[in-house]
């Protein structure tokens, strides 16, 4: 088939051999991996305490945030307390609420294979393990689903739109030859792996790619897909905790994710746009994952100027919220209604406690007056 008549990229003469223009690909590389360097160096500074389930609980609120974001590209919404229960199960650490569902277990027992364990073989028996721990329930549900199976004989396709006049956004490889493409593509991630030319952070994008473009399920191909990504990534980084969820990241891009991976399903074996994507995406959740860090980090040296000054349990609970950041840190500062409410006390109370955090030099007082006076924490 000449490229002229190619539809889809499988159907390219030189699939999967897969370039990109260095040009572009190559500034984005060494971005991220300065910005891994970064990362790990600060993580080797964080304050380990006394306790051993510290370094745990870190890892377990990062694989947290990969399960959760990763279903929710797909649209499915999860019970974060229950998944939680089954991670800090496995991680040993204590939990005071959520009970384990056997999705719940089956999603914390793929996402550990995938990024804590990453040094096993990637066959098909593991790719089969996966896809039952991903649908434990689907044996129940009103919808056959083909459990640790290949897809059936049936063209699978990606739609949208009405079932009379359906949008086609993507149609995979054909079942007749999907097995030898799987074989191919699992030798390949392998073989790649002490591949001397092949950098590691490109590696897990075309994982993501080629695995995503085989569709070799017939439900949960992107959540494997990226699974497998993660595992590249952990193979790259070698590290025993999970230090950043790229799957929060594309959850923010989940419109051009999907526009991106279309147009590139549909170009020739020239990646340079979908690898100049999935960098930039990753260099965004290095950076989130830098930020909390630096946010920890201030919180760290913070209560170590301020630990024994005799606060109020209501003012740690405050001053830990701002210190936290994020959507409920104040990103704005506090004003005095908004500690009324987090501290559940009066307002003539809520307005001693600030006055006295400025006082014991915890909070500093932003321009403004009256009912629009905010607050934020001081920093050294």
């Amino acid at each position: 088939m000449t490229e002229s008549t190619s539809t889809w990229i499988w159907q390219h003469p030189d699939w999967p051999s897969f370039t990109w223009q260095a040009r572009e690909v190559q500034p984005r590389l060494q971005r991220c991996w300065r910005n891994l360097g970064v990362l790990l160096g600060r993580a080797s500074a964080m304050p380990t305490g006394n306790d051993p389930q510290d370094e745990a609980r870190a890892a377990l609120d990062t694989l947290l945030q990969n399960i959760i974001t990763s279903s929710a590209i797909e649209g499915e919404r999860l019970n974060a307390a229950s998944v939680r229960s089954s991670l800090a199960r496995r991680l040993g650490v204590d939990v005071i609420d959520g009970s384990p569902s056997p999705r719940s277990e089956g999603l914390a027992d793929l996402m550990l294979d995938a990024t804590v364990w990453p040094e096993s073989l990637l066959d098909i028996d593991r790719l089969f393990q996966w896809h039952r721990w991903l649908f434990p329930e689907a044996e129940r549900s009103l919808v056959e689903l083909r459990r640790g199976e290949w897809r059936g004989d049936e063209p699978m396709q990606v739609v949208s739109g009405r079932l009379d006049r359906p949008s086609v956004h993507f149609e995979a490889p054909p079942r007749q030859r999907l097995e030898a493409e799987v074989a191919e593509f699992l030798a390949w991630f392998e073989a790649s792996r002490v591949d001397p030319v092949l950098d590691p952070l490109l590696r897990a994008g075309l994982a993501h790619f080629w695995f995503v473009t085989l569709h070799p399920f017939e439900d949960g191909n992107g959540r494997i897909a990226r699974a497998i990504a993660d595992r590249a990534l952990a193979q790259a980084d070698r590290q025993g905790i999970r230090l950043y969820a790229m799957s929060a990241a594309i959850l923010e891009r989940r419109e051009a994710y999907y526009r991106c991976l279309e147009a590139s399903q549909r170009g020739t074996p020239d990646l340079t746009h979908w690898l100049s994507w999935f960098l930039d995406t990753l260099d965004a959740t290095l950076g989130s994952a830098l930020a909390q860090i630096d946010r920890t980090l201030a919180k760290a040296r913070f209560w170590q100027r301020f630990s024994q000054l005799g606060l109020l349990p209501e003012q740690i609970k405050v001053l830990n919220r701002l210190l936290d950041g994020g959507e409920k840190g104040f990103e704005q500062g506090i004003s005095a209604a908004q500690y009324q409410k987090v501290a559940r006390v009066s307002k003539a109370t809520a307005t001693r406690h600030l006055a006295g955090l400025v006082e014991k030099g915890c909070l500093v007082k932003l321009p403004g007056g009256g009912r629009s006076t905010r607050y934020r924490v001081a920093r050294p």
